[in-house]
């Protein structure tokens, strides 16, 4: 049970480093969104999983040989996937705002992610006729009722403060934040393709927690790319975007952007690594709730975070208390999550 606890602990460690990591970017001053998203890609997606990756391992090319290419293609092909669900989220808050949009994406990438590995693998059956199981499927509904609430309550906040979105269609936003939310959920599969490196990690000694890293690089190798290449290609093409503009201020101001660029980059690749810790945490025959556990304690940690940055000032005591009554449904569904791997 301790393990258990300690698991959904790491997850909600995880979630409110991804909850966080945006506050840092919003700082950055005179730099486009895309320089700025692909310096901070660069330290989240290429430079922290492969640099931890080397604390891990000494010989790259012994160790990865053993995953065939199947496998290693499947990591990449699904951090792809991911890297256009990544795509597609800023074109959701365009047309829905933040609150709807984040609110629809987030619940689909729940629902997507958690759900598909055991009907893949063909353990769904067995899931939902066993106590534990029903217990942790009760989990996933109630997490989403929590987030339904929450995205309420976020949406009630727009009203208040007159935030809309940029060019609100409400039949285009629905449609790309699905897109988004089933896209995302492609990191969730990397994840299930990369058994072979986790198996190959432990055989060689390396610690439960830190088992599943060595996968990062891989995984989020194809989210670079398609993050990268998108960020390139409008700096490229636009012409109200340059990267030599962004590059051409006196230096302070490039150390300071870069730093907090960096520091978001930073901060995004965290979410992932204590995510490897829940994961180990967590009964492997109830591995597919570990999605569930990140993807509901990050809008429960945004909410928090919001809460701190003073994001709901000015709206009323309503929404606020309709945000709280959301959040604790959320807290309320990883007790049930927590209680069905008990009875495991």
């Amino acid at each position: 049970m301790s393990a258990i606890i300690s698991g959904i602990g790491w997850h909600i460690v995880g979630a409110a480093s991804a909850a966080s990591f945006y506050a840092p970017i919003s700082k950055v001053k005179s730099w486009s969104w895309e320089t700025t998203w692909a310096f901070a890609g660069l330290f989240s997606w290429i430079l922290l999983p492969w640099v931890v990756t080397s604390f891990l391992i000494d010989d790259f090319a012994s160790f990865y040989s053993v995953v065939d290419s199947k496998a290693f293609w499947g990591m990449f092909l699904f951090g792809a996937m991911w890297g256009v669900g990544n795509v597609n989220y800023g074109l959701t808050m365009r047309y829905l705002g933040m609150s709807l949009g984040i609110g629809i994406a987030i619940g689909v990438t729940l629902v997507v992610g958690t759900l598909m590995p055991p009907i893949i693998n063909g353990t769904f059956g067995t899931l939902i006729t066993t106590t534990s199981g029903q217990i942790t499927m009760g989990g996933i509904l109630v997490a989403l009722a929590g987030i339904a609430i929450v995205t309420y309550a976020g949406h009630q906040k727009e009203i208040a403060l007159g935030t809309t979105a940029q060019e609100f269609n409400l039949k285009k936003g629905l449609f790309l934040a699905v897109m988004c939310g089933i896209f995302s959920a492609g990191f969730a599969f990397g994840l299930e393709a990369a058994t072979p490196i986790k198996d190959a990690s432990l055989a060689l000694g390396i610690n439960p927690l830190y088992a599943m890293l060595p996968s990062y690089g891989i995984i989020m190798g194809g989210g670079a790319l398609v993050n990268l290449s998108y960020c390139f290609i409008r700096l490229a093409i636009k012409p109200d975007l340059s990267i030599r503009n962004d590059l051409s201020q006196p230096m302070t101001g490039l150390l300071i952007n870069g730093s907090l660029a960096a520091l978001g980059g930073i901060m995004w690749y965290l979410q992932f690594f204590f995510y490897a810790w829940g994961e180990a945490s967590i009964p492997e025959h109830l591995s597919f709730a570990n999605w569930m556990l990140h993807m509901s304690g990050y809008v429960l940690c945004g909410g928090v975070v919001g809460l701190l940055l003073a994001e709901w000032k000015g709206v009323g005591s309503r929404p606020v208390r309709i945000l709280c009554i959301g959040m604790l449904v959320i807290v309320g569904a990883a007790n049930l999550v927590g209680l069905g791997m008990a009875n495991a």
